[in-house]
């Protein structure tokens, strides 16, 4: 991912879905502000995307909109509250970006099975690019 604005928008996908069970947790708000900084973006811009509307920004590369996926499946279960709107929104995001239902379901599965929350990221890619074949 190359623009900065492009970035932006991500974050701000995520700023918006962290808040859909209607609180902003402390645990997301880390775990957004260590996104912010692994993608690069300033403190003051990160803080300015909490009161911006979400605008949308299409992701090209398949290999981004797992990623984009994975971020937000692990944003769901930063709380420690898996919200059924938080389920609902995701499987909506994910279909949104073309991605695999059944992918979609086998990833969230795997993840709410892990005791830390978290699968590799040759599991991740692995799901994915079964449904290709």
């Amino acid at each position: 991912m190359e623009k900065y604005e492009e970035k932006l928008a991500l974050l701000t996908e995520m700023i918006a879905f962290s808040v859909v069970d209607g609180k902003l947790h402390d645990r997301e708000y880390l775990f957004l502000s260590m996104i912010a900084e692994e993608l690069q973006i300033s403190k003051v811009d990160f803080k300015s995307l909490f009161h911006q509307e979400n605008y949308l920004v299409v992701i090209k590369s398949e290999f981004e909109r797992i990623q984009q996926f994975y971020r937000l499946a692990l944003l769901m279960h930063c709380d420690g509250i898996l919200h059924e709107r938080e389920q609902n929104k995701i499987h909506e995001i994910g279909i949104n970006m073309g991605l695999n239902p059944h992918a979609i379901k086998r990833v969230l599965k795997a993840m709410e099975m892990s005791p830390t929350k978290m699968i590799t990221p040759e599991f991740l890619l692995e799901v994915f690019q079964e449904q290709l074949n």
